[in-house]
This record gives C-alpha cells, sequence and structure tokens, in this order.
C-alpha cells in the first residue's frame, strides 16, 4: 500500500504543475492574467485532480440514509436513537481497526524522534492491564498481547480516546513527511539522519533527524533551510523570491500544489455507522432494495452460503459461556479478538464494522443528538481552536516542545479585524471594538478574550455545566464507541447502537480505526452513469 501509494505521490508532483509553455496558455478567467508565468508575477495554478486516499484507506462514497434505522428495537430502553434523515459527505476511512504492529510503529517513532522523552512514551503506552478481571487468568495477555509477534495484526485496545486522536496526529505527519522525502521536496531520510539511520541521537538527546515534522509548520513555512530542503524542491516563480541552496528560486509545498493530504482524525459517529451499513451494495437508481440490521445482509448472524454455511459472521459472543465454539469446529476462530482482516468485508469493503472490537467515534455522548444535530454531517463535540501565533507581524506559529503548533480557544466564529486581531494576539483585552461592534457582538466577544460558544447569543450567556457528571454519569468527556465487541451479544453488532465512555479510559474490548476527509467531487466512479458534464474554463489545457 504504501508503494503505491507514493507512486500516486509522485504522479500529482509531476502533472500538477501546468506549465506554461504552450501556445495558449492558461489564463484567469477574471484577470486575463498568464499563470505560471515568472515574468508576471509568478501566479500559479495547478492541474484540478480527485487526489487519491492515504495509505490503508478506502473510499466511502456519501449520501442520505436514515441514521439509527438499522434499530428495530430499542433493546437497553435509552431512546437514544431516534430515527432520522441525514446526509453523510464523502470520506475516507480505515479498510480494518488500527493494529497492534501500527501501535508500535508509533511507539517506535517517538523513541527515535524524543530518545529521551519517558513521559512521551508512556503516555503513549496502552493500558495492557485491561485485559485483568478479579476472578480471570488473562495475565498473559496483559504481558504478550500488545507486543508479540503472533498478535501483530490484531487489534490495538487498551487504547483511550485522547490516545487515538494523538495517534492520528502522528499518522498525518508521518505520512505526509514520507511524502515530501520520497519525491524529494524534504531531504532524503538518509540524508536527514545524517547517514546513522533515523535512530542516531544527536548531542541535545534527539534523533539527528533536524527537527521533529508537523505538517501544518511545514505548509506555514516554518520547516526549510540547509539540510532540510530536498533535491527536487518546488519552483518559485514569485519574482520576490530569493535563490535557495542549489542557487534556484525555490520554495516548500503547498496546500495548492496537491501533493500532501487532509490530516488523519477519528470518524464522527454518522460517518460510522453509514460506513458500518454499507447500504452501497443494496442501492440502484437510489432505491434501496433491501435493508440491512448487520453490515451484511440478511436477518441472523450466520453465513448463507454453500461454502460457509452456519459459519458465524463476526466475532462476538454468543451466549454466557461460549465465545467461539466447540473444540474441533470453532465457529467465530476466536476466543478474544481476532486478526483485523478476518471474516467478509461489508459492501464498502471494510473489515470488522461489526465484532471484534468497539470502536471509538469523534463524537461526544448525548441522548438527544440524533434529534439536536444539524442533518448534514452531524456532529457532536466541535471545540474550535486557533493555532497560537508566536509573532504575528511575521505569521509564525509558536510551537510546543514536540514542534507542534500550540492551540488555544477560538475567542470568534469569524474573520477579525487586523487591529482586532493583533490586539488579540498581544493580550486579548487591550483592543476597543469599533462602534458598529456593540457590546454582545461576535467582535465584541472576541475583544474579551473569551472562548467562543457556538450557542452563544451574548457576552455575557454562558453555558451551565454544574449538573453534568453530578446528577447524571454524562459530561464533555463521554465519547461515543460503536460496534460490538468480542465480548458483548449480537445486539450490539447493530450499527445504530450506542454506548459512552470516558475519554480518559481504556477497555480490552475497544479500539479504533482512521477516518480522512475527501476534498473534492463526492462520486467516486462516475463512469457509466448518467451526469451532466462540468465545463472546464476557456483555454484549458491539461497537457500543458
Amino acid at each position: 500500500m504504501i508503494k503505491r501509494f507514493t507512486k500516486s505521490a509522485l504522479l500529482l508532483g509531476s502533472v500538477g504543475l501546468l506549465l506554461g509553455s504552450c501556445s495558449k496558455p492558461m489564463r484567469s478567467q477574471k484577470t486575463g492574467i498568464v499563470y505560471n508565468n515568472k515574468d508576471n508575477g509568478g501566479y500559479m495554478r495547478f492541474k484540478q485532480t480527485h487526489p487519491a486516499p492515504g495509505p490503508g484507506l478506502v473510499a466511502i462514497e456519501g449520501g442520505t440514509f436514515v441514521w439509527g434505522g438499522s434499530a428495530d428495537q430499542d433493546v437497553a430502553y435509552e431512546y437514544n436513537n431516534v430515527k432520522r434523515r441525514i446526509t453523510v459527505g464523502s470520506f475516507y476511512m480505515d479498510e480494518t481497526e488500527v493494529s497492534n504492529q501500527d501501535w508500535l510503529d508509533y511507539l517506535h517513532y517517538i523513541s527515535i524522534t524524543f530518545p529521551g522523552d519517558r513521559e512521551l512514551y508512556y503516555n503513549a503506552t496502552p493500558d495492557t492491564l485491561v485485559w485483568r478481571r478479579p476472578l480471570s487468568y488473562n495475565e498473559p495477555y496483559v504481558e504478550n498481547y500488545l507486543r508479540h509477534p503472533a498478535f501483530q495484526d490484531y487489534p490495538v485496545v487498551g487504547v483511550t480516546w485522547e490516545q487515538a486522536k494523538e495517534y492520528c496526529v502522528f499518522r498525518t505527519n508521518q505520512m505526509n513527511e514520507n511524502i515530501l522525502r520520497e519525491t524529494g521536496r524534504l531531504a532524503s531520510w538518509k540524508d536527514a539522519s545524517g547517514n546513522g539511520g533515523a535512530g542516531t541521537a544527536g548531542a541535545n538527546g534527539k534523533s539527528s533527524i533536524t527537527e521533529p515534522f508537523d505538517t501544518e509548520i511545514y505548509l506555514n513555512g516554518q520547516i526549510k533551510g540547509q539540510g532540510i530542503d530536498g533535491k527536487k524542491m518546488m519552483t518559485d516563480m514569485n519574482p520576490l523570491a530569493k535563490p535557495g541552496a542549489n542557487g534556484k528560486p525555490t520554495r516548500t509545498v503547498r496546500m495548492e500544489d496537491g501533493i500532501m493530504k487532509p490530516a488523519f482524525r477519528l470518524p464522527s459517529e454518522a460517518e460510522w455507522e453509514y460506513a458500518a451499513m454499507g447500504l452501497a451494495g443494496n442501492t440502484q437508481y437510489e432505491n434501496i432494495e433491501d435493508g440491512k440490521i448487520y453490515p451484511w445482509n440478511g436477518m441472523g448472524v450466520r453465513s448463507p452460503k454453500r461454502r460457509t454455511r452456519g459459519m458465524i459472521m463476526a466475532n462476538f459472543k454468543r451466549g454466557a459461556g461460549d465465545n467461539m465454539g466447540v473444540a474441533g469446529s470453532l465457529n467465530d476462530k476466536a476466543d478474544i479478538t481476532a486478526p483485523v482482516r478476518s471474516y467478509e468485508p461489508n459492501d464498502f469493503g471494510l473489515y470488522n464494522m461489526a465484532g471484534n472490537v468497539n470502536e471509538w467515534t469523534a463524537d461526544t455522548y448525548r441522548q438527544m443528538t440524533f434529534e439536536d444535530a444539524e442533518d448534514f454531517n452531524p456532529f457532536r463535540g466541535n471545540e474550535w481552536t486557533n493555532k497560537k501565533l508566536a509573532d504575528p507581524e511575521k505569521g509564525l506559529y509558536a510551537k510546543d516542545k514536540y514542534g507542534r503548533p500550540i492551540r488555544e480557544a477560538a475567542k470568534s466564529n469569524k474573520k477579525l479585524s487586523w487591529a482586532e486581531f493583533t490586539a488579540q494576539q498581544q493580550g486579548g483585552n487591550s483592543v476597543t471594538p469599533p462602534a458598529a461592534n456593540a457590546a454582545g457582538t461576535t467582535a465584541a466577544i472576541a475583544a474579551s478574550g473569551k472562548p467562543f460558544k457556538h450557542d452563544q447569543r451574548g457576552a455575557a450567556d454562558s453555558t451551565d455545566n454544574t449538573l453534568y457528571g453530578v446528577t447524571t454519569l454524562v459530561n464533555d468527556r463521554s465519547k461515543v464507541y460503536k460496534g460490538g465487541s468480542w465480548n458483548d451479544r449480537a445486539m450490539w453488532l447493530n450499527p445504530a447502537t450506542r454506548r459512552f465512555m470516558d475519554q480518559g479510559d481504556a477497555s480490552a474490548e475497544v479500539g479504533f480505526r482512521c477516518a480522512m476527509t475527501m476534498v473534492g467531487a463526492p462520486e467516486i466512479n462516475p463512469n457509466g452513469k448518467a451526469h451532466f458534464s462540468v465545463k472546464k474554463p476557456k483555454n484549458y489545457n491539461p497537457k500543458k
């Protein structure tokens, strides 16, 4: 997968720039300025592409579906998944759950990048003690499940919601760094490590790679210079650009180039349920021929096919004391978890969307989410943040000790004026809002330095959280997980069921998989389908 992904990145880099050597160069449709010409200011335009998914991901074509519709009865009597029609945008999702080997890769990265930071490594290590039970002998799993090669392709467990979020950040940065190094936009892995390997520690106790890579810091132009730049840097057509190490004006990659990928993240609850249902396999011309109770067709949990007839379709607990069947005919072939590519994938090509392990979603749990949330990409848990600036005039981000941008609560839901923005960065309370921005407006709230709340209706309005966690177990740290596990009964395999756990807790029955936002057109495979063609701009020439 990595090899194929790297080829796609190379392809994007080689065909992305529309060179202005043709007799009919591409021009701006609104000003007539020729693109990609260093003599007129170096306006850049790149070929519009539909990027390939990142490594390990499959494309999920979005659409409308009935959220909570697969639940035929409310067994737990919680009334927390009222049926409602919504739309989910197209996105990418991991083909499998994140495995133990995937997590060991993460731990290895930490050990070679921050070899002296025991706290970071300790905090990233899953809680293997989740296997302990007062009246069960599970100690071998405590010692072996995470690290023994026999379990390397089994889903990682003992991971908190917070750890899963941190893994997404690591994976994003590692993916984009690999793209840039293998395509020559950054120094190669060998050159960056000083020919001593990525794990060679320098005098400062850190890896000999110059500094930890962060996608957002890089895109802001803060990772460049001697020993960092690659041999195939992007050409900078800006006439004010200064020559680089090779004597030519060069620059770092920008998002406009179409080379780097969007960030990995946890899927929202709605995305997870939509992907688990896999109704695309039962749909023709917007008609859903057959609904589903589970990620597979049929009313039961056994295979109807002749070759596998009677086999259990997922890894779950059939009944009290029955985790895998009878010796000589083990039904689901798993006593605890099973390898991440076990059983048949659903119609989106996703494995184990029912059973094996429950999976974290990004949502904060509320009983009324199905009724309250928006009907397009519903999600509960937004905490808007901005990247803190170390130098507002130069636009440089402040970095923490791990080379990542420092985030702070957003003070506004709209763009501030320059005066408000700089004043906020320098202290927040010194700016006097213009007369047009009366007290209670967004600008006045932003100037006060108070974090912005999406339900804020005035300067004095605030959210009362005093009862959360006091009269109820639900609070802002309650995160949704779904899917059922190796130790759950069949009812939890239904994609509409939902449970919650504190974001700092972990379980031997909860893992996760990552998602990525799809940019551009939502249709995955338009071939052979009726559609209106999208007209190209005049002078469009993709061969240039």
